[in-house]
Order: structure tokens, then C-alpha cells, then sequence
């Protein structure tokens, strides 16, 4: 990453002590990745330097963490390890958009902020094997009843990322007597909460993504911290860029393997490594570009969302990034592999893992349809202005 995007001293700070926490995990990453393992040192060692409660607002005694920083510094740690990076941007992020304000009660925000800075963590678990991604507006099968002073929630939630180590879990949940969707804080150790081990994939395959199980689930009235009344996906929520500026580290990962490589790698058919062969300076320099683009374009969308003033002019930028960078990851994994040849493939050689990982991005929100979808019918909308 170049200097040019770092700003303050503040971001240089926290870079050089997430740079050297990246490091250390990517000497275990190969290990967990083959293993299937979560990567739970990685995590105590984010949490012991304060990098999980970074999102929370100076006003709550934090450290008030903007978008900006956070793909600062999540590309970086994702260059090291990505199941990491992915697993923990989404606590840092779904604490960065609560932080925004005006979805909570300040009596639960307060909560959940002064929980973080003790070291808690949470996620959304919203997925459901029958809707699919909840961006597109299924209504949940989990339910909620009311009954006395208290709610009754059931149901099973999937893609529970970073399961072993959360202790809030946010449930949405269909409320029938409202006719709408709640949003339920549940503590790790409620009784009746339970998580079934169910994640077993070839991308990502230590994030732990798995089932979230309620039974008879008996929480306090006072539990139900939101209600939804429109799909997630329809919102503008700038802070789900920590999931392409994940898959741009990754990226970055194996351009700088590539190159590495290339500089060195010698065979005794040529008289000098293949940096010199036009066409392994063709594929460089086209990850270069490719890279350069993605980058720009990240970077230049989470400013305009940090910008109170720019901020309700963005339309579809969120959502074109996301595809434009994931995309771009792809592309820049598959190019670098071309350049090592056959030895990327080697189960040794964390290109193929790199390529499985970056294939991930695919299936993160928002999906690429639909990001699409809503590009062509801005376009024809603009003829009718």
C-alpha cells in the first residue's frame, strides 16, 4: 500500500502495530487454513491491543473509528491473514454503523459500547438456510412471541461468523403480533443458546461461520433493541466496505508474492529471472493498474461516506465498489498465479489459498446482481429527468 493514503499520525500509529500483528498471523494462516481451525490467538491479540473497541465513540470513551480507518487498517491485516480481517470487520463494522447513531436507544447503546470496551464481541446472525442473504428482503423464520414481560425466540441462523468467541449475538427474529422484523441483542450465555459446528467450505474455512441454534430462547423485553422495517440491503451503510477492503489485502497478498517471485525465480532456460520475460512484465504491470483502479475507488468512496456533506449524495457507489474491488481481488489472484505457473498450485504455496479465499468475496453483500441490476436502472431513470 502506498503512503498517499495515509493521513494522520494516528492512522500511521495504529498501521505499524496491525502491520506487525498481520505478520505474526500469517506465519499460523497456512495452518489454520489447512486445519479448518479458527484462529482464536489472532483474535485475544486484536482484542489485548484495542483494536476491537477502536469503532466505539470518543464520547463513550473510545476511540471514535471512521470508515476510512477501518479499510486502512483492515487491508493491511487481511495482507497477513483474511479469515482474521473478515471475521473481525464485522464486529469493527456493525459497531462503527451503531456508533452512527439514531438505530439504538442511547440506554442500549451505552450498553453494548461499554461491553466492548471490556473486550466483548458481536455479530449480526440474520442468515437463514431458507431465505439466503437477508439483503434481499426474506423474512426471517426465526420468531419471537411475546409472553408476560418477556420474548420467546426460535430458530436457527447460518454464516454466524467468528461463532467460538462472540458474546453478543444481534438475532432478527418475525415478530407476528407487529407484522415486522426485530432485532434481538442475545448474550453468548443465555440459556437455550446454542452453536452447532456446521461450516466446512474451501474459502475461509477458519471463520467459524457456523450454525447459531435458539431454543425457547427467554429474553427480557428490554432485549428487543430494534425493528426493522425496510431490508438491510436498503439502507446506505458505508461501513460494509471492511468486506472489499479485505478481499483487496488479499490481493495485495499475492501481487507482492508474485513479484517476490519473479525477481528471483531464475530457470537455466533464460540467463536471468523471468522478471525480465514481456510477457511476466505484461501481467505485473497489469496487476499494477488493476490495483492502483481498486484502490482509488475504495479509498475515494469511504472519504465521500466520512463527509457529512457528501455523504447523501452516494448512491450506488457503495455497492459498485464492493463489486468493482472483489472483482478486482479475483482477477489479481488469477494473474499472479500465471505468473508463478504450476508451483501456485502446490498446497504449500499460499496462492491457491489466496485463490479460494478471494472467491469468497462473491457471496458477501451486496451480491453482484443485484449492485448490477440497480447501476441499469439508475441509467434509464436519468433519460426521465
Amino acid at each position: 500500500m502506498s503512503s498517499l493514503f495515509i493521513k494522520t499520525e494516528k492512522q500511521k500509529r495504529w498501521l505499524d502495530i496491525i502491520g506487525e500483528l498481520s505478520d505474526e498471523f500469517e506465519k499460523r494462516s497456512a495452518e489454520h487454513d489447512e486445519q479448518a481451525s479458527f484462529p482464536y490467538e489472532n483474535i485475544q491479540a486484536l482484542k489485548e491491543s484495542g483494536y476491537t473497541a477502536l469503532p466505539v465513540p470518543e464520547k463513550n470513551e473510545g476511540e471514535g473509528l471512521s470508515v476510512y480507518d477501518m479499510i486502512l487498517y483492515q487491508e493491511r491485516l487481511a495482507k497477513g491473514d483474511a479469515v482474521t480481517a473478515l471475521s473481525i470487520g464485522w464486529h469493527l463494522s456493525i459497531m462503527g454503523e451503531l456508533a452512527e447513531g439514531d438505530i439504538w436507544e442511547k440506554k442500549d447503546f451505552d450498553f453494548i459500547a461499554k461491553e466492548v470496551l471490556q473486550g466483548a464481541l458481536v455479530n449480526r446472525a440474520a442468515s437463514e438456510a431458507q431465505t439466503g442473504s437477508p439483503t434481499r428482503g426474506g423474512r426471517p423464520g426465526t420468531t419471537a412471541q411475546k409472553k408476560n414481560n418477556s420474548w420467546i425466540v426460535n430458530g436457527r441462523k447460518t454464516f454466524t461468523t467468528m461463532s467460538p468467541v462472540l458474546d453478543y449475538f444481534l438475532v432478527t427474529a418475525w415478530i407476528d403480533e407487529e407484522d415486522t422484523i426485530g432485532v434481538f441483542l442475545i448474550h453468548k450465555d443465555t440459556n437455550g443458546v446454542s452453536i452447532e459446528e456446521t461450516w466446512d467450505v474451501i474459502a475461509m474455512r477458519g471463520t467459524a461461520s457456523h450454525d447459531l441454534v435458539m431454543e425457547e430462547v427467554i429474553l427480557d423485553e428490554s432485549k428487543l433493541v430494534e425493528r426493522l422495517n425496510h431490508p438491510r440491503g436498503t439502507k446506505v451503510n458505508g461501513w460494509l466496505l471492511h468486506i472489499p477492503a479485505v478481499y483487496l489485502g488479499i490481493a495485495q497478498a499475492a501481487r507482492d508474492y508474485a513479484v517476490k517471485f519473479a525477481n528471483v525465480y531464475s530457470p537455466n532456460s533464460l540467463k536471468g529471472p523471468i522478471k525480465d520475460v514481456p510477457s511476466v512484465q505484461k501481467h505485473i504491470g497489469e496487476i499494477e493498474l488493476e490495483l492502483m483502479k481498486a484502490r482509488h475507488f475504495l479509498y475515494h468512496v469511504a472519504e465521500m461516506y466520512d463527509d457529512p456533506k457528501q455523504r447523501p449524495n452516494i448512491g450506488q457507489e457503495l455497492a459498485a465498489v464492493k463489486h468493482t474491488v472483489t472483482n478486482t481481488a479475483i482477477y489479481v489472484v488469477d494473474k499472479a498465479m500465471r505468473v508463478v505457473g504450476a508451483k501456485s498450485l502446490q498446497r504449500t504455496n499460499p496462492l491457491q489459498r489466496y485463490y479460494r479465499d478471494v472467491r469468497a468475496g462473491l457471496h458477501n453483500p451486496p451480491m453482484d446482481d443485484i449492485t448490477i441490476q440497480k447501476l441499469s436502472a439508475l441509467a434509464f431513470e436519468s433519460l426521465e429527468k
